[in-house]
C-alpha cells in the first residue's frame, strides 16, 4: 500500500454545494483510472445524470494512477468546467489498491461509492446501492449477465469459488468494483497491496453488515483491460491466504469484570 504522501497536484475542495458545505458532502464517488482517457468523459456524464436521482450533495474523485495516455488532460478539462470533480494524481502507477486508498483518504463524503473507470459499471445502478445502504454498512454490486470474455468470466467464477472455500464467506461477487460503504468503517479496516479485492471480507471481519445487490455489467468499449492470469487468480490467491490469517489472528475476548 502506498500512503497519500505519494500524491501530487491535488485539487480540492468541491461538491455540488457551497464551499462551506464541502466537509458535509453526502457521497464521494471514487474512481481509480489508469490509461482510461476515452472512458472518462462519457462516465462523468452518466454519473451526473444518475446522481440527479439521489438526494444529497456529492463529489466525483478521479484518481489518476500514473496514466501514460491523455487521461490527465481529460481530467484537467473536467475540473476546469465542474467544481464537483476533483483529481488526485499519483506520481507513478501504484496499482488499484493504492489508488483507491488515496481516493478514500482525500475525499469528504459520509458515504463512499467506488467504481471502475472502464464504464463496465453502470452509474444508473447507484440509486439501487444507496437504497440498500439503509440497512447495511457496505453494499456490493453483484454483476448479472456478465458481458466479459469467456476466459474472464471463467477466471472470475473460479476465483470466487476458491475464495468462498478458503474464507467461508457467502458473497457471490466480491470482485465487482462497484461498492458503497460508510466512511467511518474505514477507521478499523486496514488496506494492503492487492487487498481491494477483499474489502467486503475485511468489513465483515470487523463486524460490519455487508449485503449484495444486482447490478448491470457492461462490455468494455474503449481502452484495454489491466488484468491477466496472474493478477486475476494467482496474486489474489496469495492475498486470500493473508486475509485468512488476519481473520484467524484477530483478537477476541470478553471482559467478565473490571475492579477499579
Amino acid at each position: 500500500m502506498h500512503d497519500s504522501s505519494q500524491t501530487a497536484d491535488i485539487k480540492r475542495p468541491f461538491a455540488r454545494a457551497t464551499p462551506l458545505d464541502a466537509q458535509m458532502t453526502a457521497y464521494s464517488i471514487v474512481i481509480p483510472a489508469y490509461n482510461e482517457a476515452d472512458n472518462i468523459e462519457p462516465l462523468y456524464a452518466e454519473i451526473i445524470a444518475a446522481m440527479q436521482e439521489v438526494e444529497g450533495t456529492f463529489e466525483i474523485v478521479f484518481v489518476d494512477d500514473g496514466s501514460r495516455d491523455y487521461t490527465g488532460s481529460v481530467l484537467a478539462r473536467l475540473t476546469a468546467a465542474d467544481p464537483t470533480v476533483r483529481v488526485v494524481r499519483l506520481e507513478t502507477n501504484c496499482g488499484k489498491t493504492a489508488a483507491l486508498h488515496a481516493g478514500f483518504t482525500l475525499s469528504n463524503g459520509k458515504w463512499v461509492i467506488m467504481m471502475d473507470a472502464d464504464r463496465q459499471n453502470d452509474p444508473r445502478d447507484i440509486p439501487r446501492l444507496v437504497e440498500a445502504a439503509a440497512t447495511a454498512d457496505m453494499v456490493c454490486g453483484r454483476r448479472m449477465r456478465r458481458r466479459d470474455t469467456l476466459s474472464k468470466r471463467f477466471s472470475s467464477r473460479l476465483a470466487n469459488a476458491i475464495r468462498r472455500a478458503v474464507l467461508g464467506d457467502t458473497l457471490r461477487d466480491v470482485n465487482c468494483g462497484f461498492k458503497l460503504f460508510r466512511r467511518r468503517c474505514l477507521k478499523s479496516v486496514k488496506l494492503y497491496r492487492g487487498m481491494h479485492r477483499f474489502l467486503p471480507v475485511l468489513f465483515a471481519i470487523e463486524g460490519y453488515r455487508v449485503v449484495e445487490v444486482d447490478v448491470t455489467d457492461r462490455p468494455r468499449v474503449a481502452g484495454q483491460s489491466k488484468y491477466g492470469f496472474f493478477n486475476r487468480l494467482i496474486g489474489p490467491f496469495l492475498d486470500m491466504l493473508a486475509v485468512r490469517w488476519m481473520r484467524s489472528a484477530r483478537l477476541s475476548y470478553h471482559i467478565k469484570s473490571c475492579d477499579d
